[in-house]
């Protein structure tokens, strides 16, 4: 990634008179930008606000910075990583809050790139352009396949401005393992990664073919996700949704989810989480889990899934669990959700196994209880609308069904419902009757 010496001369040649014009701008009080229009959002430049009413205090003003005054060339095929690399260290730097803006109408080619906080203030990416990932797989070394554009460790972050995240992902599928079963198995990029991350924010964005996950939350805390596009087609191996892990205080809203693997998944070290008025489908529906992988522990809890509609998914409210991991998965409600023929509505599975070989059997296994399934009603493409495959020796415990109404896609037969290894209750109108076939109640 790192720019030749020629190239840094390229891009420092305006960095200074852009930086001693921003400073005179702000000593004497401007308003206007570097091009002499007030209100251009194309200069790194102080803008101040209008005089506010006596007794009411000035909103801070915002240091804004162009990736075009960083050298970017905005064509699809040249590479920008250098220049949105050094607008993010400026904005990163500023005393004041700033913006990094990616311009309306253009495309800016990355490789892969972190970038890194702690800030001296808040800072939002607008981006109003496109980012799009470059198509060579070799620009990703076998160190580093997991990432493409990763924020790390940086508070008060806005990520937001309507403009698109491409990933290029038609140009990595092709050499997965879940498509070629000949080629071994390897990780590829997550489009957006955001790490230890306090007071997120990722809004109005369009987020596409990535090249696997489009976006993973982890270690991170009180964040928002509202009002996402974030699609892939149904065929795309491993292009999960939203990856929630090892955060808390999340909450997700007004998102259309469609993508070939989960529509969200939820892992390990997640609490706090409220999902609500989310489209989803295709895809593998809404999981918690997959937990306990790897003779692993899990710890789950406080999670609400709300308001949510599926069309077509493999799966709709799902809770998977490998044998063998401990921990616990608790306080979980999945409410308010309308299914359209989805394979299996409602599943919680403690066999979980998506390894080539078989899974071993094992004792121990991640505690799942005080779930709550209520008020969902659709269709289902299978029998089996409701399956709880419990352990035998972890069994599930404090299950609850509470108005459930499933059918048959197309009336084709009836619906039933499965258990094994599952205490439940059930209130109000329950179809199908719950665990009418049964093995271990």
């Amino acid at each position: 990634m790192a720019s030749s010496s020629g190239m840094k001369l390229v891009y420092m040649a305006p960095l200074l008179p852009l930086l001693f014009m921003s400073g005179v701008l702000e000593a004497a009080g401007a308003g206007s930008s570097a091009d002499g229009t007030n209100g251009n959002l194309h200069g790194s430049v102080t803008s101040r606000p209008a005089a506010a009413p006596r007794g009411r205090s000035l909103p801070e003003s915002q240091s804004v910075f162009s990736l075009d005054r960083y050298g970017a060339r905005g064509d699809g095929r040249n590479d920008d990583t250098r220049a949105l690399e050094m607008a993010w260290k400026a904005a990163c730097a500023s005393p004041r809050p700033a913006v990094v803006l990616v311009p309306a109408g253009r495309r800016y080619l990355l490789k892969l790139l972190t970038l890194r906080g702690p800030c001296k203030s808040s800072v939002t990416l607008t981006v109003k352009g496109t980012l799009v990932a470059s198509p060579n797989r070799a620009d990703w070394s076998d160190s580093d396949r997991r990432h493409w554009i990763v924020f790390r460790s940086i508070d008060e972050l806005t990520v937001n401005g309507g403009g698109a995240i491409d990933g290029n992902g038609e140009k990595w599928w092709p050499h997965s393992c879940k498509i070629n079963k000949a080629l071994p198995c390897k990780e590829a990029p997550t489009a957006l990664s955001f790490h230890y991350c306090v007071g997120l924010k990722v809004e109005d964005l369009k987020i596409m073919n990535s090249q696997q996950i489009h976006m993973s939350v982890e270690d991170s805390a009180n964040v928002l996700l509202a009002r996402l596009s974030i699609t892939a087609p149904g065929t795309s191996p491993n292009t999960d949704g939203i990856h929630i892990t090892r955060s808390k205080d999340v909450r997700v809203t007004d998102c259309k989810i469609k993508t070939g693997d989960d529509c969200m998944s939820i892992e390990n070290g997640t609490h706090n989480l409220h999902v609500s008025k989310v489209t989803c489908g295709p895809g593998h529906g809404i999981s918690i889990g997959s937990l306990g992988d790897d003779n692993s522990r899990a710890e789950v809890s406080g999670i609400t899934i709300d308001s949510v509609q599926l069309h077509g998914t493999t799966n709709g409210a799902r809770i998977k669990t490998y044998q063998g991991g401990s921990g616990y998965a608790k306080d979980i409600t999945f409410q308010n959700m309308v299914m359209y023929d989805v394979k299996n509505p409602i599943i919680i599975d403690q066999n979980y196994c998506d390894r080539a070989k078989p899974c071993g059997e094992q004792e121990s296994a991640v505690q799942v209880s005080g779930v709550v399934f209520k008020n969902i009603r659709g269709t289902t493409s299978t029998k089996d609308a409701i399956k709880m495959n419990c352990s035998e020796n972890v069994p599930c415990q404090g299950i609850t069904l509470q108005n459930i109404d499933l059918e048959m896609q197309d009336g084709k037969g009836s619906t039933r419902s499965t258990c094994r290894n599952a205490k439940w209750r059930e209130f109000g109108t329950v179809h199908p009757q719950p665990c009418t076939a049964t093995d271990t109640e």
